[in-house]
């Protein structure tokens, strides 16, 4: 292969062959750049002399040998026929001109029997006596068949500049010079491979021919060890100095300079950039920029002795300061020497990381923080260094970013923190849903430990003096008319507890009445063109809640699953963590339980596994949620077993899992410790200004376990207190209410107000809480008489459990069925598209509500019309779906309406 582009050079050694075989005598010099196939072109050269009969007599320079006087000689002697040359005389005798002249006739005699063909490979490191020979019989061998050939590196000249000039001057003498390849050649000796490979091989390799058999040996697409070998080998074979100037190279990286790389390796800059445009030559360096592959670079660093390279990465961070380069240049060599003895290192690494951070790249930012933190002299900055490491690792591994805060909550608690940490620490605990804590850090600056100097004012007092302000939740969209609204501070004493609470929870909550519409408005715009970085994050986290709690789930899906692609895009997994916890959150509020378990369980894989997690123990509570509506208790209480911080109870997220724990609880009838969890929440919320039953409706959640336990009163005060709350009129919340409202009630009056339910819960589109209620609803009809419709909605029921995926609901429901097949009564559940779209918009209304259970007077009632014009619109529906009458309406019928009345 490496021959394969080598025709033309082929043919001048051919011809050079063939006038030897004349009577002749040649000269030929092979140069090239280490690598570029000098050695195997001479063989080549060789093989071809001896397939024609020629007596070839091999010799070779090395650095060994040249030290001891006639070395190559005897190579050349010893490859000769018996007898045909002279034994190397004694070295008293050697350097006469008699034994030069007896060595060169005995050539010439030698090659009246047949063409001599003497190769010498590496001339550059030929012993002087046996150049001297060389030199003698080139000169006198004009008219004889011998042809010389010699190899010789194009940037490792002989010491003997006497010996080039001579053989420079002879008329026979011919040079030959092996070039890279190009990326044509490389494309022309690949033609099977893609074009991009090719090119991708060209760039690693330079177009030196060693380089690029190595790689194409190495099956991966990354180099491996056939690669490095052959970086080691040019680097070998470029000279004893080049090594060490290669090492200087790798570790000046974009610092390289030849007079920094003549500092670093103790030799002179004309020896720098000799060696410079050598490895350039070899296709190791890619010019200014380095080395052309990391893998190189990476070779000549791993090779090095440890303790020699982080004295040469220290040597060149003084390089680099010296030389005005950028912070991140000196922060790298730092990190690489891990040292940081001097004054001014500590504000260098922490401005390059900010840096970095700037251009996403995560990776070197944690490493200067963390080289950062073990070179502060003090406690107090270690924490202050350690807050700024976990907003950082929030991006990868939320349990990561949590246990950064453990040093400096710490040095709080023992009075060994600095004010001016006090605020990024809350700052931090509030974006991790860390009330208390936050609360806890807040009271302190209040006090006085945080005040800023110069003035005496308190958080709160201004705007843009508040600790929290870093968190305001975009105030153009999230501003509320009641004290503690998102970024603003609560009226009144800011160091009270309880306020303290509800200002750290400003992150969290949602705008009040009357701002909600425009507040979920203001927060799909900012969503349009939000993109993720570190300071968007907490921002987008809380206009996804937003839509989520304010307008649905359905208005919020699409914008999670935005966020988790664009997080997973740039391999933020903590940022996915958070958006893929949100979307489980979002499908489980759809009913879509199924799809709520998956998501929560991906979220859950994304991060490092590394113990629990405050953030990531929220997600495993919408986990545990799914699995126990799906039915499967079990799987619900092995995620229950996974430990979970000491510091979850005082953090939002801590919410969630006491909901899920709740709700797994009453599910495996324990009511008194559902009860427990329930009512530890609404105290958790009050205290924090969090109460809204939009967001956790644990009224209705302590109403159920008050129910099993037989604590009829007290439950009816709790559905009650609910629905006097602001969110008292969303679907979600009274439809809820009302179907657990329904069960303290006679027959005649839990049917009308789980009606209401049904309908409240079809609006609010969250498909396993109407199943719930149609599930009661069909109850109710069977124990007031009406089997018929009973059957009816407990079809409908059943179907939409199945679709939500829970199981032990369809159970309850249709305790005989099993499986996806079709029921009795169930030969229409899947009506041909084309024939439901031929209903108008009143025949798919008036239709769904029959469906739902509803009376011919109900559906009247309910949309203003007549009980005649209902019955127009039911026998137009029959009709036109082909079906009998009401019975055979499909229990399956969703018919794109979202509003019964």
């Amino acid at each position: 292969m490496v021959l394969f582009r080598r025709a033309e050079e082929l043919s001048v050694a051919h011809a050079q062959l063939d006038g030897c075989a004349a009577g002749n005598a040649g000269l030929l010099l092979i140069e090239g750049a280490v690598g570029c196939g000098k050695s195997e072109f001479l063989e080549t050269v060789a093989g071809h002399a001896d397939s024609r009969g020629f007596v070839v007599l091999r010799g070779m320079g090395t650095v060994a040998e040249g030290v001891h006087p006639l070395g190559v000689l005897r190579q050349l002697t010893a490859a000769s026929p018996p007898g045909s040359l002279p034994a190397p005389p004694p070295e008293p005798d050697a350097g006469r001109v008699e034994a030069m002249q007896l060595f060169a006739a005995a050539v010439r005699e030698l090659s009246t029997t047949a063409p001599v063909v003497i190769c010498v490979d590496d001339l550059h490191h030929v012993d002087e006596l046996s150049s001297r020979y060389l030199l003698h019989l080139a000169r006198g061998a004009r008219q004889a068949r011998i042809l010389l050939v010699f190899a010789e590196s194009v940037h490792e000249r002989s010491d003997d500049p006497l010996f080039r000039t001579e053989l420079l001057r002879l008329p026979h003498f011919v040079r030959l010079c092996l070039e890279r390849f190009g990326p044509e050649a490389i494309r022309a000796m690949l033609p099977d491979r893609p074009e991009a490979e090719a090119a991708r091989l060209h760039r690693a390799s330079g177009g030196n021919p060693l380089l690029l058999r190595a790689l194409l040996q190495d099956p991966q697409i990354h180099p491996g060890d056939a690669y490095t070998q052959a970086v080691l080998a040019c680097l070998h074979r470029c000279g004893p100095a080049s090594t060490e100037l290669a090492e200087a190279i790798a570790v000046l990286g974009a610092l390289a300079s030849p007079a920094h790389i003549a500092r670093l390796s103790g030799t002179t800059e004309t020896a720098a950039a000799r060696a410079v445009a050598a490895l350039d030559a070899a296709g190791l360096l890619d010019g200014p920029r380095g080395f052309r592959h990391p893998a190189a670079r990476d070779t000549v660093l791993d090779r090095m002795n440890p303790a020699a390279r982080a004295s040469l990465h220290h040597e060149a961070a003084l390089l680099a300061r010296a030389s005005g380069a950028p912070d991140t240049e000196v922060a790298r060599q730092l990190l690489a020497a891990r040292h940081t003895r001097e004054d001014w290192a500590l504000p260098v690494l922490r401005s390059a990381a900010d840096q970095y951070l700037a251009d996403g790249v995560l990776a070197e930012a944690a490493a200067l923080l963390q080289l950062a933190h073990e070179a502060c002299p003090d406690d107090a900055r270690r924490a202050e260094v350690s807050v700024r490491l976990s907003a950082v690792a929030a991006r990868t591994d939320p349990a990561a970013a949590e246990r950064h805060l453990v040093e400096p909550l710490a040095a709080l608690a023992e009075g060994k923190l600095s004010p001016r940490t006090l605020g990024p620490l809350a700052r931090v605990l509030a974006a991790q849903g860390r009330i208390d804590e936050s609360a806890d850090v807040l009271e302190r600056l209040a006090a006085g430990d945080g005040r800023h100097p110069g003035h005496d004012r308190r958080p709160g007092d201004i705007p843009g003096d508040d600790p929290l302000d870093g968190l305001s939740a975009f105030p153009q969209w999230a501003a509320s008319g009641r004290p503690g609204a998102p970024g603003r501070p609560p009226a009144g004493p800011v160091g009270r507890p309880a306020r303290t609470a509800v200002h750290s929870a400003a992150l969290w909550a949602l705008p009040a009445e009357p701002e909600e519409g425009a507040a979920a408005h203001a927060a799909e715009l900012f969503l349009r063109g939000a993109t993720l970085a570190e300071g968007t994050v907490e921002p987008v986290v809380q206009a996804l809640r937003t839509l989520l709690h304010l307008e649905g789930a359905t208005r919020a899906l699409p914008w999670c699953e935005l966020f988790v692609r664009q997080a997973q895009q740039r391999g933020a997994t903590g940022w996915q963590a958070v958006f893929a916890g949100l979307l489980a959150e979002a499908r489980l509020r759809k009913g879509d339980l199924t799809g709520a378990a998956e998501t929560a369980e991906g979220a859950l894989r994304a991060v490092p596994e590394r113990g629990g997690s405050i953030q990531l123990s929220g997600v495993a509570g919408t986990l545990v949620r799914a699995f126990t509506a799906m039915g499967r208790p079990e799987e619900a209480a092995a995620v229950l077993s996974r430990p979970v911080p000491a510091q979850l109870s005082g953090s939002i997220h801590g919410l969630g899992y006491l909901r899920a724990r709740g709700h797994h609880a009453l599910a495996t009838s324990r009511f008194h410790a559902a009860l427990g969890d329930f009512l530890d929440i609404g105290r958790h919320m009050k205290r924090w200004g969090l109460d809204r039953p939009r967001v956790l409706p644990w009224r209705a959640d302590a109403a159920e376990a008050l129910i099993r336990l037989g604590e009829t009163h007290q439950a009816e005060r709790f559905l009650a207190d609910q629905l006097t709350t602001r969110d008292a009129a969303d679907p979600w919340v009274r439809g809820m209410s009302l179907r657990l409202r329904a069960s303290l009630c006679e027959p005649r009056e839990r049917q009308a107000m789980l009606a209401k339910a049904v309908d409240d819960l079809h609006r609010s589109g969250d498909q396993y809480e109407l199943a719930r209620a149609m599930t009661d609803f069909g109850q109710v009809l069977r124990e007031l008489g009406e089997p018929a419709r009973a059957a009816m909605v407990n079809r409908r029921a059943w179907h939409v459990a199945k679709e939500c995926g829970a199981e032990a609901l369809c159970v309850k429901i249709l305790p005989g069925r099993s499986g996806d097949g079709p029921g009795p009564g169930d030969e229409a559940d899947a009506p041909d598209a084309d024939l439901v779209a031929s209903l108008s918009d009143s025949e798919k209304r008036v239709a769904l509500l029959a469906v739902h259970g509803h009376t011919n007077r109900e559906i009247a009632q309910k949309l203003y019309i007549t009980v005649s014009t209902v019955e127009q619109h039911l026998t137009r529906v029959y009709r036109k779906l082909d079906i009998p009458g009401r019975q055979s309406l499909p229990a399956d019928f969703h018919l794109g309406v979202t509003e019964l009345v």
